[in-house]
């Protein structure tokens, strides 16, 4: 089964953090999706620590090894129900958004998510857990 990941979870592989153990193996064995405003997301905050030029590299790669899930309305419309409820950002709601569409797990460390995504229907796997 395809995982999504959050940006928390692909800072945390591309950085070697918490979970990034976990997140390969899943990666390689079952194929990782994201939604390109979550890689976005991932792109500027690696563009703050590594630079733009190496940033979009990193940030390219990994992109050519996800299923990459660009926003349609139906995803807009989903992630604004997400939003609406509370307590999550937007790019947030875009994660839970695309997990609920593609109807696999989460994998994050992001505490507010982690806190909130199952309300939201979707299984949430904790990478700061276990790994």
């Amino acid at each position: 089964m395809t995982i999504v990941l959050d940006t928390w979870g692909l800072v945390a592989y591309l950085r070697d953090e918490s979970g990034t153990d976990r997140v390969r193996e899943a990666w390689i064995d079952s194929g990782a999706a994201m939604c390109s405003i979550n890689l976005g997301e991932a792109l500027y905050m690696e563009m703050r620590v590594r630079g733009g030029s190496h940033a979009g590299t990193v940030i390219e790669e990994a992109r050519r090894e996800l299923i990459v899930i660009e926003p349609d309305w139906d995803l807009v419309v989903s992630a604004a129900a997400v939003k609406a409820g509370g307590g999550l950002s937007y790019a947030d709601a875009f994660c839970i958004a695309t997990a609920k569409r593609l109807a696999a797990p989460l994998w994050t460390g992001d505490p507010e998510i982690v806190g909130l995504g199952a309300g939201h229907g979707v299984e949430v796997v904790d990478l700061r857990v276990g790994g």
